[in-house]
């Protein structure tokens, strides 16, 4: 599994975001304070505290996955340090 911090400041940012990750084959979460939803579900992602960076979980079972690297590129604009 490989966490990433990311920001979503808008609505179309969220729609963006969501187009880019439902690409991905593997399950990813998006989880702010103790609420925990489907990183390719916009309704699930309204409903958290969008105020502050959440914390994205790809669950990947290989450490050198090709598909989570591509996908960490394609949401590169939403990552945070």
């Amino acid at each position: 599994m490989k966490n990433v911090k990311i920001r979503l400041e808008s609505a179309q940012d969220v729609k963006n975001f969501v187009a880019k990750v439902s690409n991905c084959a593997h399950e990813i979460d998006l989880k702010s304070g103790r609420h925990n939803v489907d990183a390719k579900s916009i309704l699930g992602i309204f409903s958290l505290d969008l105020s502050k960076p959440a914390t994205l979980s790809v669950h990947c079972k290989r450490d050198n996955c090709k598909e989570c690297s591509q996908l960490f590129q394609d949401i590169k604009e939403y990552i945070v340090d």
